[in-house]
């Protein structure tokens, strides 16, 4: 037996389980203060929201979570009520932007999204009642943008590994290019994270997407 290979195994099983410990701590902490602290902003949001445009404040999202499991993702809503299933929505779609669609998921000029929506989504704070989600545990603050089953399918070998870490509010894509990058790029830099995710990656990776909001990069 070679105890040069275990010892090493034993110790990155170690480290990674205090790694995820520690990233649970943050998560929960830093949440329970975000909820707290933003409460004023969410109720300003959710009054803009609803003179903007009639219907719900939050729009929970069916994606894909940590191991497969179906996950409602928390947003404020940016889109208008006027479609009520996303077939309604495609069937008025040019042939254009229908394949800008099956390629990349979503419209660089969306008919649907609301002014207020329209600000929400440059400024990243739809994103923020995942904080919620963050806080219950089925997401993290770090890790791969949460996706639909039809984006999960695109990673094809990589689809257990992909799935192997949490989602989270931001990620090693979302905070380098974001939407200026191809869905390609986009999944070698997810599955990057799953490979290399450590605390000082995550640390990186938080302030690294603070500046890209501050800035208004990449968020549409």
């Amino acid at each position: 037996m070679d105890t040069n290979k275990e010892s090493l195994s034993s110790s990155n099983v170690t480290n990674k389980y205090f790694y995820f410990l520690v990233k649970r701590l943050f998560d929960v902490v830093l949440s329970f203060i975000a909820m707290i602290v933003l409460s004023p902003v969410f109720l300003i949001i959710a009054i803009a929201i609803k003179l903007d445009d009639s219907g719900p404040v939050f729009y929970k999202h069916m994606r894909i979570g940590m191991n497969g499991e179906p996950l409602g993702v928390y947003k404020f809503r940016s889109m208008t009520t006027k479609y009520k299933t996303f077939d309604e929505f495609y069937v008025t779609l040019n042939e254009e932007q229908k394949r800008e669609w099956d390629t990349n998921f979503k419209l660089e000029n969306d008919p649907r999204i609301t002014k207020v929506g329209n600000i929400l989504r440059k400024t990243s704070i739809d994103e923020l009642p995942q904080i919620l989600n963050i806080f219950i545990g089925n997401m993290s603050i770090i890790g791969p943008r949460p996706v639909i089953q039809d984006e999960v399918d695109l990673y094809g070998k990589d689809k257990n590994k992909f799935l192997s870490v949490k989602p989270g509010l931001t990620g090693y894509w979302a905070a380098n290019g974001r939407s200026s990058t191809t869905y390609e790029e986009r999944m070698e830099m997810e599955l990057y994270y799953v490979d290399n995710c450590s605390l000082w990656l995550d640390i990186k990776i938080f302030f690294k997407t603070i500046v890209s909001v501050i800035k208004g990069e990449g968020a549409k």
